[in-house]
């Protein structure tokens, strides 16, 4: 059967949010769209239900999932969500009905807590910080791949995912180099789930800062942006403190958290930026 459109999402060790995005998902199934889970290594290999079907890929990294998921479909259109996200009840409908309003469509992305209140200051921090796709899309003219669609004749022009990069805006720019469109699509709707603790950020942003870093080159103007860049961070703690502050549905704990949050984050990426620098094996690979 030729499907029209391909669910594609990666998993690696995180079965629980999985069957959750699962259970969302699976009442908005057609017929004419197939669900791919691709598992990246995990453990123990998921339960996949029905109608989805379960696909393994031994590259870790979930571009390589991604690209192991394009590859075992033929549909052409290609609906890109992450394992840990929770669509809408619409999510699907929405899909079909804004894929052609652009060669990439990124759609809205909301934070939510997995843990009852008070919020931690990671969890505040993520709420008012993460995944703000409208200004990624119409602003810095990329998606997150947790929320994202394509089509198979895009993916083909672009090229795959690539892995230890930032590979939602490494892809989407390499879309737009070839003149492609990207658009944002409020009403195609995801949930993701905040980092609860400060291991959970740090992994995140640890994760974040390498594959900047990757991307950044390695001419002496590139090592000065980024040193520039490091340099800057105790002062955004400055710029960005009053909106935590002002955070609307935060108690003064919860915000003061946030604060403290704010504040070692940037500090420890300010230290892992200029230590990256001090590593030229471990140079950025675009110039």
């Amino acid at each position: 059967m030729t499907y029209a459109a391909a669910i594609i999402i990666p998993h690696f060790n995180d079965g629980a949010r999985l069957a959750r995005c699962l259970k969302a998902l699976a009442p908005q199934m057609r017929p004419e769209v197939e669900g791919i889970v691709i598992d990246n290594g995990s453990r123990q290999p998921p339960a996949v239900p029905a109608p989805f079907r379960l696909a393994h890929e031994p590259l870790p990294g979930a571009a390589n999932a991604r690209n192991r998921g394009v590859a075992l479909t033929a549909a052409p259109r290609l609906f890109f969500i992450d394992a840990d996200c929770l669509p809408a009840p619409d999510w699907l409908d929405t899909a079909l009905a804004v894929a052609d309003r652009g060669d990439l469509v990124g759609g809205a992305v909301s934070v939510f807590d997995e843990t009852p209140p008070p919020r931690t200051g990671p969890q505040l921090f993520e709420a008012i910080f993460a995944f703000d796709n409208r200004t990624y899309v119409e602003q810095k003219g990329f998606s997150v791949t947790a929320n994202l669609l394509t089509t198979r004749a895009v993916f083909d022009a672009v090229g795959p995912f690539e892995h230890g990069l930032s590979e939602d805006f490494d892809w989407c720019h390499r879309a737009r180099d070839k003149g492609f469109s990207i658009v944002y699509a409020e009403s195609l709707r995801v949930g993701h789930p905040s980092r609860g603790d400060w291991a959970a950020l740090r992994k995140k942003w640890k994760r974040l800062t390498e594959e900047s870093f990757a991307l950044n080159g390695t001419g002496p103007r590139a090592k000065l942006a980024w040193a520039m860049r490091g340099l800057i961070m105790p002062l955004s703690i400055l710029a960005h403190a009053p909106r935590v502050l002002s955070a609307p549905g935060a108690n003064a704990e919860e915000k003061l958290r946030a604060v403290g949050t704010l504040a070692r984050i940037r500090l420890v990426r300010m230290g892992w930026m200029f230590a990256q620098l001090l590593r030229p094996d471990r140079a950025g690979t675009r110039g």
